[in-house]
């Protein structure tokens, strides 16, 4: 099954649903039924990973991640395919929250300033969650090259990044599914 058809069996729900963005729409994209798909992840982490590899400015990334919990299990799906490939890269979690104790960090993962990351999403409408994200992990002191989402819903995000001087890209578009 294509990833495009585990998408529109697991994860595409119609009726009326509040997002994180706080708009109502007549249909969910609920990402994890397939991030958290044995080949729903494989198919995830070898299309992020196409993308990233596609482009000049993603190519010498040294890390993939977002915000959690939404993004743990794609940035998971991408730095297992890309160690499959041969390819090195680092994941990272961004907290909404610091940990309250220990280190007290926003950041989890074995990443440092200065490095070159990715924000991964599994699906953008405007864009905050990964531009929260964006925040604490350049506040962090890594520099942001790029964010890639599985599904494009076609609400701002692209926009809102762009605006704000990040590539975005996207291995569907809501218009692939309701079209």
């Amino acid at each position: 099954m294509s990833l495009r058809e585990l998408i529109r069996e697991k994860s595409l729900k119609f009726g009326d649903f509040i997002l994180a963005s706080g708009k109502r729409a007549t249909y969910y994209l609920d990402g994890k039924q397939v991030t958290l798909d044995s080949e729903g992840a494989r198919l995830v982490g070898d299309g992020i990973l196409d993308l990233i590899l596609a482009e000049e400015t993603t190519r010498d990334i040294q890390a993939v991640g977002g915000m959690s919990i939404g993004a743990d299990p794609i940035t998971a799906a991408v730095i297992t395919m890309a160690s499959v490939r041969g390819v090195p890269l680092k994941g990272f979690m961004v907290r909404k929250q610091s940990k309250g104790h220990g280190t007290d960090q926003f950041i989890e993962g074995p990443v440092k300033p200065g490095d070159r990351v990715v924000i991964v999403e599994d699906v953008v409408t405007t864009g905050g969650s990964s531009l929260e994200a964006i925040e604490k992990v350049e506040a962090a002191g890594m520099s942001v090259v790029g964010v890639i989402a599985i599904i494009d819903r076609m609400e701002g995000g692209a926009e809102a990044f762009n605006a704000k001087g990040y590539p975005f890209r996207s291995l569907y578009k809501i218009t692939d599914f309701l079209g």
